[in-house]
């Protein structure tokens, strides 16, 4: 593992997933056009999974935790997050708001794991709950709700999806104890793979017939954005990235996460023409504050 500077091609390397990770939210909401969240959840992992499980073999873990983390990152995390985006969440805040589970994480190591937080997790932990304090006076304060194209619900659901995000973290945690040279690509394919049945059935269940069959009529730019979620941002991102944190000591490499909400709120203003209000970016100025205190804090102490 090379603990100096990236090199150049690292570099670009780690830029496209921050750009590739920050659209991922915007081509979210041109697929919830007409898929419904549940229909959405399995043509992604449909996507991503299927063929490379024709070439790339199982992981060498226990089942119960390819099953666990296809559950909780798969069906929970985006299951959720595509909930909260199509009740009233923007694109541009959902990238922000999902980097809370970094905090998440702590908190489920510290009462799970027994992991004790680091000084700079600490002060991030404070700064972040101040900014969901703006997030949540955002709904409650004079004319500002009116003004938003967001809603409570949207937002619940979106910390939610952060807490499942959170929650895959933990078993990734113990899946690196239990088996130290597992295969990351092969652990995340397979794991998404065992979200597709899942988010089928869910969509049987739950989704209205009128709506069942829409994506059969599928605008192009849909089916294009599934495939960008399924193969660029899954695939593409996930394997830079892991090949990233290989060669390079985590600390170098998570700070360039602060970049992925960067790009996200930029996207959804320019692409979708999203809306910010001034409690909301109060709110992302705070959690921006705390993922820098956090990714950066810890290297800066090193020095």
């Amino acid at each position: 593992m090379n603990a100096g500077r990236l090199s150049g091609r690292d570099l670009a390397a780690a830029l496209v997933v921050v750009l590739v990770w920050g659209v991922n939210f915007v081509a979210m909401k041109f697929a919830l056009r007409d898929f419904t969240p549940f229909q959405l959840g399995a043509a992604r992992f449909l996507f991503a999974a299927l063929p490379l499980m024709l070439f790339i073999k199982p992981p060498q873990v226990p089942w119960k935790w390819v099953v666990l983390y296809g559950l909780f990152q798969g069906v929970g995390q985006f299951g959720i997050l595509f909930i909260a985006l199509k009740v009233g969440m923007t694109a541009a805040l959902a990238s922000v708001l999902l980097q809370t589970q970094v905090f998440f994480t702590a908190l489920f190591g510290f009462f799970l794991l027994h992991e004790r937080a680091s000084r700079p997790l600490q002060m991030g932990m404070v700064l972040a709950a101040l900014g969901l304090s703006c997030f949540g006076y955002n709904y409650v304060s004079p004319g500002a709700a009116s003004s938003s194209a967001t809603t409570v619900a949207g937002l619940v659901l979106t910390l939610c999806a952060a807490a499942m995000w959170a929650l895959s973290n933990i078993v990734a945690r113990q899946v690196q104890k239990v088996s130290v040279n597992y295969s990351p690509i092969a652990f995340v394919i397979w794991s998404g793979a065992v979200a597709i049945v899942p988010f089928i059935a869910l969509s049987w269940l739950f989704d209205a017939e009128a709506v069942r069959w829409q994506w059969l009529q599928a605008r192009w730019s849909s089916w294009l954005s599934i495939a960008y979620l399924g193969w660029v941002a899954t695939i593409v991102g996930y394997s830079l990235w892991t090949g990233l944190l290989k060669r390079h000591p985590a600390n170098r490499v998570s700070p360039f996460g602060l970049g992925v909400p960067v790009v996200g709120l930029a996207a959804g203003m320019l692409v979708l023409g999203e809306v910010i209000t001034p409690w909301q970016w109060g709110g992302i100025a705070f959690t921006v504050a705390a993922l820098a205190c956090v990714m950066l804090g810890g290297l800066l102490k090193r020095r």
